[in-house]
């Protein structure tokens, strides 16, 4: 009988690291580290009612234990396979739901714009596809399948032309450079907007966290208007500057411009990236950055449609997450000045240079994949 009180157990050598590692091991499933245990301490000499009080079972768990490791070795530890009813789903059939759900509504005739379970098990149904079963089945099958086809998200797809090509070279260049040129008396800088951010006061008060309880924010709120928020960043060092403007159009943005430039007049040169912004690709900013001298300005634009190649809009994702979210302002005004304080408290304890992983080689050889044509001169050219 498999409960018999075994002759004695004497475990391999090579199963008795193997045993112990289970034991020590956070992960294994208590009924594992059970048996492994039980192994391990009649092993040892122990007698089966000490054991029993240890482990916490009886000692015919105990000596079951044993007569399965005569008969199996190590595996011993692990439930056996079980029976269980035979699966009414075939592989072939599971396949056909999971490239149902990876179709489009429209594909089938329907006006529906995404799937869910339900609608996936009527289709289905309709088409004979495996056997009729409930909707619940068909989610475990796509969550089986890591698919989600109640989940979506954007997507900006950038245009690989030969001109983007060569705009991201040259701002990726910036960034591999931003240390040297600076030693050579030449800033590089990230510039980006944030617009028509607005001041908003809460209509009622907040309840802080505690113990079984997020902090809660009242959802009525007061609008005072909105700010413009215009950032830089300052590559090699990664320090943060930011100005409120009036109004976001070329007109402020210069002016803007043109009070940093004078901040910059210990530079040879500045090399200044922007998104393709109206305010920055205004034929009217790129006469004003022709013409500026001591220091020179020359703009590296980033492709259109990947405005994500620009450090400083990272910098405002992160700032706004630890700055301007959950926020309340009594005024406009209030929250010009919480974005004054906020800078210096950034620059204090959070400024520091992205480590910005993807080069100008690696954008060749992802554009040799892609097949793409890259012939453009990635050198920036200097005044």
């Amino acid at each position: 009988m498999a409960g018999r009180k075994p002759r004695g157990v004497r475990l391999r050598a090579e199963d008795i690291p193997r045993l112990e590692a289970l034991v020590r091991r956070g992960k294994t499933e208590q009924r594992v580290a059970r048996r492994a245990r039980i192994l391990l301490e009649i092993h040892r000499g122990k007698r089966v009612q000490e054991v029993c009080r240890q482990v916490g079972e009886h000692r015919t768990t105990v000596w079951r234990v044993c007569r399965r490791y005569e008969a199996r070795g190590i595996e011993a530890v692990y439930d056996a396979p079980r029976s269980g009813r035979p699966r009414r789903i075939s592989p072939l059939e599971r396949a056909r739901w999971e490239n149902l759900a990876c179709t489009r509504p429209q594909e089938h005739g329907l006006e529906w714009t995404h799937w869910s379970v339900r609608t996936l098990q009527k289709v289905a149904a309709r088409e004979s596809i495996g056997p009729r079963v409930h909707f619940t089945t068909i989610g475990r099958v796509l969550r089986e399948a890591t698919l989600q086809p109640h989940r979506w998200r954007y997507w900006k797809t950038t245009r690989w032309d030969d001109t983007a090509i060569e705009r991201a070279a040259q701002v990726l260049e910036c960034y591999e450079r931003a240390w040297e040129w600076w030693e050579q008396g030449i800033l590089v800088v990230c510039m980006d907007e944030k617009p028509s951010l607005q001041a908003l006061e809460r209509a009622g008060p907040g309840y802080p966290m505690r113990p079984g309880w997020i902090e809660r924010q009242e959802f009525e709120y007061i609008r005072h208007g909105t700010v413009h928020l215009l950032v830089g960043l300052t590559v090699h060092e990664g320090q943060m500057w930011a100005e409120c403007l009036e109004a976001n159009d070329g007109v402020h943005f210069r002016a803007a411009l043109l009070r940093y430039w004078a901040r910059w007049r210990g530079y040879v040169g500045i090399y200044l990236i922007m998104d393709n912004g109206p305010s920055h690709g205004a034929a009217e900013t790129q006469a004003l950055c022709r013409e500026l001298r001591d220091p020179w300005v020359q703009v590296r634009y980033t492709p259109p449609r990947a405005s994500w190649l620009n450090q400083a809009e990272l910098l405002l994702g992160a700032f706004s997450r630890q700055y301007l979210r959950r926020g309340s302002w009594g005024s406009r005004q209030a929250l010009i000045d919480h974005i004054v304080n906020s800078v210096r408290e950034y620059n204090e304890f959070f400024a520091h240079p992205f480590r910005w992983s993807w080069t100008s080689q690696d954008l060749r050889h992802w554009v040799e994949r892609k097949h793409l044509s890259i012939g453009c001169n990635t050198s920036a050219t200097r005044h």
